[in-house]
């Protein structure tokens, strides 16, 4: 009896040992998670009351005068894992922020933050970088300017006040433009972001530099969002745009800005040939264009009886593939759109695009939308579509 009373003792010092280090190991790890926290908290608190001593008390990882000028609703940080080596640490966080008067919906990006620990054992940021995966903020690439035009917030590095001007004045052109031709049932205001070079613009996207060579622009959101405007961004290619003349750079902005008005109206079920075509056709809406000027690779196919056969694929409107292909299928889009509004009237168009993407999913909405809004079928609309480009091509 008295040796089974001893082997008890022993077993329940063990069970005790074991539950006190079980107990004493992980609130260390869950305390660091909650100083980090409460650090990037305060951190966050600093750039939306525009505090820079504030937030240099939080630490470096990014100048506050980078950021200063980005006019932030809000800005938050949400820690998802902490690793911790003695006075060190590697934190991953997501970062939602809103730009104030356009944002309605948050972005939120990865960020990766190193650390370090004090005598006194406050942590403070040391760096403050995009999660692998991530793409850049713009703030990431240096001192961040700002320009405001009546419809527009132009947001650039490296760029003279005068451009950024200029993007003002050509997105102020371009939203009424838009709400011309789409209605004005969307936030009729857009966010330029203007980087130092084509290589900045890869960093915000998070892509490869060559998927963006020659392309003047890209806007950036989630599409079928109908509860709440999602956080659009024009992203210039400064390299591309300073090749356009004056037209060109109107139809670029204008084009992308209609991506911004019909975003919540495009879904998964939404072609390419239909947003890309819609969008180049308010472009060219009022640009004075003919059919031949706009459609220069198209044309020559016609010319050559190279007539396509089909509407584009999504595949065609890859940014890596051909170039002469790429501008088919753009045109391809455009004159789709075009023959649309010329034989069924502007109204029918915008209606159409609505129908489509009022679908969850790709199969049977183009069938469909045409069925209802232009009384058609797939296959005779391609025949009529074919017609229509030597008619004006050839």
């Amino acid at each position: 009896m008295a040796g089974r009373r001893s082997g008890s003792a022993l077993a329940a010092l063990l069970v005790l040992l074991v539950a006190l280090a079980g107990c004493g190991g992980r609130p260390a790890a869950d305390s660091a998670t909650a100083e980090v926290q409460r650090l990037l908290d305060r951190r966050a608190e600093a750039v939306v009351d525009r505090d820079a001593r504030a937030y240099e008390r939080t630490g470096a990882g990014t100048d506050f005068a980078d950021l200063r000028a980005v006019p932030v609703a809000a800005w938050s940080y949400r820690v998802t894992a902490v690793r911790r080596t003695g006075d060190t640490a590697t934190a991953d966080a997501e970062l939602r922020y809103r730009v104030a008067g356009y944002d309605q919906a948050p972005l939120a990006t990865g960020r990766t933050l190193r650390l370090s620990r004090d005598a006194d054992g406050r942590w403070s940021v040391v760096t403050d970088r995009p999660a692998k995966k991530s793409a850049q903020q713009l703030w990431d690439q240096g001192a961040v300017h700002l320009v405001r035009g009546r419809h527009s917030l132009v947001l650039g590095v490296g760029q003279s006040g005068q451009s950024l001007r200029d993007f003002a004045d050509l997105a102020d052109r371009a939203v009424p433009a838009v709400s011309d031709a789409w209605g004005t049932d969307w936030s009729r205001r857009v966010v330029l972001v203007v980087p130092k070079s084509l290589e900045g613009m890869a960093g915000l996207l998070g892509s490869p530099a060559s998927s963006y060579r020659g392309i003047a622009a890209v806007t950036t959101g989630e599409t079928g969002t109908r509860t709440r405007a999602p956080a659009d961004r024009i992203i210039v290619n400064p390299d591309a745009f300073a090749l356009l003349g004056g037209l060109g750079e109107q139809v670029v902005v204008t084009h992308e800005t209609t991506h911004v008005a019909t975003r919540a109206r495009t879904t998964a079920a939404t072609p390419l040939w239909l947003s890309e075509g819609y969008a180049d056709w308010v472009g060219y809406r009022a640009a004075g264009r003919t059919p031949v000027e706009a459609a220069p690779e198209l044309s020559r196919a016609v010319a050559e009886d190279r007539l396509p056969t089909a509407l584009p694929d999504d595949e065609d409107f890859g940014f890596t593939g051909d170039a002469s292909r790429l501008a088919r299928s753009y045109e391809s889009g455009w004159t789709a759109c075009r023959m649309i509004s010329d034989r069924w009237g502007e109204a029918r168009l915008g209606a159409f695009y609505r129908a489509v993407g009022e679908h969850r999913e790709r199969a049977g909405a183009v069938e469909e939308a045409m069925r209802k809004v232009l009384g058609t079928t797939p296959d005779a609309f391609t025949q009529e579509w074919r017609s229509y480009l030597r008619d004006q091509l050839g």
